[in-house]
C-alpha cells in the first residue's frame, strides 16, 4: 500500500493546482499535542479548510501528507513548515486504483506475479511473465511496478525535477 506522501514524492508534485503557483506555506515552531496539531491560524486565514490535505516538513515523526483536521500524529515540537495542498479528486482516485492493483497483483500471495517461475504450464493453462526488457521485445521494462502499470495516468501529474 502506498500513501499520498509516497505518490507525491514519486510525482515530485506537492501542488497540483497550477492556478496557485505559490501554495500557502507557514514556517515556524509547531507543537503536536494529544495527536493533534493546531492549524487554526491557517484555517482562519482561509488557507486550509476541513478535509483539505497539507504537508508537514521538518518533523522528526510526522513528515508527510495529512488531512485537516489531522489526528493520530506523534506528539512533538518541531521547527519546520506546513504547506496547504490542493489535491484533485482525480489524484486521490489514482491513489485508490494503485492500491487496489497492488492488493490484487502484488500483495496477494496467490497472484502469478508472485510466482518464482518465469513461466508455468499445467492442465491446459500456461503463462509466461514478461522479461521486463523493452529492448529485447518485452512490453515495458519492469511491468511488475505500480509506476509502470499507471504510467499514463501518473504522467499527467508528474513534475520534472
Amino acid at each position: 500500500m502506498i500513501t499520498l506522501t509516497d505518490l507525491c514524492e514519486e510525482l515530485r508534485n506537492w501542488n497540483f493546482n497550477i492556478s496557485l503557483p505559490d501554495v500557502p506555506k507557514y514556517r515556524g515552531t509547531f507543537t503536536i499535542s494529544d495527536g493533534e496539531i493546531d492549524l487554526s491560524a491557517m484555517a482562519a486565514s482561509g488557507d486550509l479548510q476541513s478535509g483539505q490535505y497539507f504537508r508537514i516538513i521538518g518533523s522528526h515523526f510526522n513528515d508527510g501528507v495529512h488531512q485537516y483536521p489531522a489526528t493520530g500524529l506523534v506528539d512533538e515540537t518541531f521547527d519546520g513548515s506546513i504547506w496547504a495542498m490542493s489535491v484533485p479528486v482525480a489524484v486521490t482516485a489514482l491513489l485508490n486504483d494503485i492500491n487496489t492493483w497492488l492488493a490484487k497483483y502484488v500483495d496477494d500471495p496467490d497472484s502469478p506475479a508472485n510466482s518464482p517461475y518465469s513461466s508455468e504450464s499445467f492442465g491446459g493453462y500456461s503463462y509466461t511473465k514478461s522479461s521486463g526488457n523493452a529492448a529485447s521485445g518485452g512490453a515495458q521494462a519492469d511491468l511488475g511496478t505500480w509506476q509502470n502499470q499507471f504510467r499514463s495516468r501518473l504522467s499527467r501529474w508528474r513534475k520534472t525535477p
